[in-house]
């Protein structure tokens, strides 16, 4: 119930705020070109607040369904409007000036991203090394000869500083290269290069985890079986197990280490095992029956601890990744131009059929990723944030009627024409994007049920 409540909080939150800046830039435009606004909304449906402010009197409202938003404007199209305020109507406006109102929202949405970047970067971050652990045999990384406690050091000549910025890298590589090349040190402190193929990524459709499709996985060092964390209310919690608790056998089963613990965990099938632990000195028997979750298409058990940590450990493993105040900016705009491209280049190949439409993810899986995000911490929380963003205004600015791009594609015709398309013409482009967008999102929904039934 608790994570519930995480959960879904998080996802209110993070949707909140990214609608209301959205929206904001287009009401904070209007105002700037003296086009009257009648309504800002935060959410569609029944009115459940509503608040008079300002000047214009303008209706701030908080509506019953919370995906999405609107700027109501003065607009002759949508009914009469009096002499005197003709002037301040949208309509009325020249046409540099609607594309101005219009691209104010995505726009918003970037400068939000690039904000909450900036301050993540300035800030400061303890983010994992760039270690790979031994990859599965067959893998493209195993045929690379990578091995476990590899370091990348740079990945075709470009510097790498945390496992999430080789992440970034190898998936902004796969969409166009076969191949990269990996410069690691190993444990023996030794440099050598290694070609690792990408090909796998675009033969899985981009479903699930890409990395894990190539071989490359984090390393796990041999640390022992005792217990740092416990996740709130989880199996472990209920059936007693507390930190600090050193697992000695599972089902008489000799543990040696935490790996051969969470294997065992992984592959009980969900039936009961026996817990031996070692307890301030005090042997403890626990029962307890894993509950079974898919990952990577294969259910494995799961019981909601994580290992104890070692300050050694910690330190072998993280580093803290800072910049200054005008390197962190430069970085944050370079990291939302990249995901912003990343973004359009997987549409693009979704079209053409390269990537899986199984990738469309909906306000279920949304929800799920802001919680576990928040669970991570603050600045994975607003760092994924940032992302959605970046992917809102990406969204936003396709040339799509009933989006603010398809408005845009609207205005250039205009442009070309020296006359606005016709109303009748208008309308049927209206149809037509609002089939795209209930197609889209059935697709989004569908995903959901999906990954909910399959756990």
């Amino acid at each position: 119930m608790i994570d519930v409540v995480v959960y879904l909080t998080a996802f209110i939150v993070v949707l909140g705020v990214l609608v209301a800046v959205h929206e904001l830039g287009h009401y904070l435009a209007a105002r700037y070109c003296n086009v009257k606004v009648l309504r800002f909304s935060m959410g569609f449906g029944r009115t459940i607040f509503l608040r008079k402010f300002g000047v214009d009197r303008t209706e701030w409202t908080l509506a019953a369904i919370p995906l999405g938003g609107f700027v109501k404007m003065l607009d002759e199209r949508d009914g009469e409007v009096a002499d005197a305020e003709r002037h301040r109507a949208f309509n009325r406006q020249s046409l540099g000036k609607r594309s101005l109102i219009v691209v104010a929202g995505p726009f918003a949405n970037f400068v939000l991203a690039i904000l909450i970047y900036w301050a993540v970067f300035m800030s400061g971050s303890e983010e994992l090394l760039p270690i790979l652990g031994q990859p599965p045999d067959t893998s493209p990384a195993a045929m690379a000869s990578i091995k476990n406690g590899d370091q990348v050091r740079t990945v075709d000549g470009q510097s790498v500083a945390s496992w999430d910025q080789l992440r970034w890298i190898i998936l902004q590589k796969a969409t166009d290269q076969e191949s990269i090349q990996l410069e690691i040190i190993n444990q023996q402190q030794e440099v050598a290069v290694r070609q690792l193929t990408l090909t796998a990524a675009a033969e899985h459709g981009w479903e699930g985890d890409v990395l894990g499709h190539l071989g490359i996985v984090f390393f796990r060092p041999n640390l022992p079986a005792v217990i740092g964390r416990l996740s709130s209310g989880d199996i472990a919690e209920q059936a007693g197990v507390r930190i600090g608790d050193e697992i000695l056998t599972v089902n008489t089963v000799q543990v040696s280490s935490w790996l051969d613990f969470v294997r065992q965990v992984r592959d009980s099938d969900g039936k009961p095992l026996r817990l031996e632990i070692n307890r301030d000195g005090r042997i403890l028997m626990i029962d307890i029956e894993p509950r079974m979750v898919s990952e990577r298409g294969r259910q494995v058990g799961k019981i909601g601890v994580a290992v104890a940590e070692t300050e050694e450990t910690r330190r072998q493993l993280r580093t803290l990744v800072s910049y200054g105040f005008f390197a962190a900016g430069a970085r944050a705009i370079g990291e939302t131009w990249d995901k912003s491209i990343f973004t359009l280049v997987m549409m693009g190949k979704m079209l053409i059929g390269e990537v899986s439409w199984k990738n469309i993810s909906g306000p279920v899986t949304i929800a799920d990723y802001a919680g576990q995000s928040a669970r991570l911490g603050l600045d994975y929380y607003l760092k994924f944030m940032a992302l959605l963003s970046i992917s809102l205004g990406v969204l936003n600015l396709l040339p799509i009627p009933v989006l603010d791009g398809g408005h845009l594609l609207y205005y250039a015709i205009e442009a070309v024409r020296r006359r606005p398309l016709s109303e009748r013409v208008m309308e049927l482009c209206q149809r037509f994007g609002l089939a795209v967008l209930v197609t889209l999102m059935a697709f989004a929904f569908f995903n959901d049920i999906t990954r909910l039934v399959s756990g």
